[in-house]
């Protein structure tokens, strides 16, 4: 799991083996900003991303996450 903060929201991605495949797909969840430090915020819970697509390999399938991620940011800014 890759975890990385863009300003002020914080992204983790990861990746999920394909069961009985060697594929990975990715998912995400990005926190945005909390008034309380010890409560984090999702507002983009825990999902897969690039649904209809798998990747070789669980770095790659991160990275397809962490490029969603970054263009979900871009969008809100």
């Amino acid at each position: 799991m890759h975890t990385e903060t863009i300003g002020d929201y914080e992204i983790e991605c990861s990746a999920s083996q394909v069961p009985d495949s060697e594929d990975w797909i990715a998912n995400l969840v990005i926190y945005g900003p909390s008034t309380n430090p010890m409560h984090r915020n999702d507002i983009f819970p825990l999902q897969r991303v690039a649904v209809d697509e798998v990747f070789p390999t669980e770095a790659a399938a991160e990275e397809e996450a962490r490029s969603v991620a970054i263009a979900l940011i871009e969008k809100q800014r």
